[in-house]
């Protein structure tokens, strides 16, 4: 048993090595379909992120707006991905865009609740402190409230990276879907267990890779979190004055839904 799964264990690490890349065929190969797959993921994720602040701004100023646009996103949402990629196909052809755009629309039911949550669970008395310190709205929008919220906003990032990374590979029935075209296309239509096997192993390491960054950036845009743990966290976020440099990290409300396929 040993031996025949190290015979197929090496078969597939063979198949992988001698089809990584072909210099005479640039987009033949595993290495163009890995990086169409991180171009697909990463610009949609972007994109999502890019919709999702301004609308969870208007959220917060405008509260009569977030139950409309929240039943919408999560509308949407229920419609399967495969139909959004066929119906924009007379549009956008066999471009980028019919993958990036369904896959950036997605990502807003997990990263508009968590903005607007993180923006809500600012304390009042650091805005209050803010004001009284001179800032104005834009300014305490960016140097107070949303370093505030970055716990909360990077939280449901991570939950969107990973789903749009995987939802990445159903856009391979319309010709795009990065490393979904391994798993499908070279995988399950020819019954051939390697370019499944690596196509999986991939998606799956390049969700652990995007995951790690985004914590890395969580730290790296959070230095008070660090110094709160470290001086003595419970005592110090029991203290009624926070301030923008010493916010304790927030945790996330907002639920993510479950993954689509």
């Amino acid at each position: 048993m040993s031996a025949g799964v190290w015979d197929w264990s090496q078969g597939v690490w063979d198949w992988a090595a001698a089809n990584w890349y072909f210099p005479q065929e640039p987009g033949r190969g595993i290495r163009p379909r890995l990086v169409e797959h991180i171009r697909l993921a990463y610009a949609s994720i972007a994109i999502g992120l890019a919709l999702a602040i301004p609308l969870g701004l208007a959220c917060v100023r405008w509260k009569v707006l977030y139950p409309p646009l929240l039943t919408g996103v999560n509308v949407l949402y229920a419609v399967p991905s495969i139909a959004l990629f066929f119906l924009l196909l007379p549009y956008t052809g066999f471009s980028d865009w019919t993958a990036i755009l369904p896959l950036a629309l997605y990502t807003l039911v997990i990263l508009l609740p968590n903005v607007v949550d993180g923006l809500n669970q600012v304390p009042d008395h650091v805005r209050q402190a803010a004001v009284a310190m001179g800032f104005g709205p834009l300014r305490r929008l960016v140097r107070v409230e949303t370093p505030v919220a970055v716990p909360v906003i990077i939280a449901g990032l991570r939950v969107a990276s990973v789903a749009t990374i995987s939802m990445v590979s159903v856009a391979s029935l319309v010709g795009l879907g990065g490393l979904g075209r391994l798993i499908l296309s070279d995988g399950f239509r020819r019954q051939f267990d390697a370019p499944i096997v690596v196509g999986v192993v991939l998606v799956v390491l390049l969700a652990f890779a995007t995951d790690a960054l985004l914590v890395l950036a969580q730290r790296l845009l959070t230095p008070w979190a660090r110094r709160d743990r470290r001086r003595g966290g419970p005592r110090r976020r029991r203290r009624a004055a926070v301030s923008p440099v010493g916010a304790p990290a927030l945790e996330s409300t907002a639920v993510a839904p479950p993954g689509k396929g």
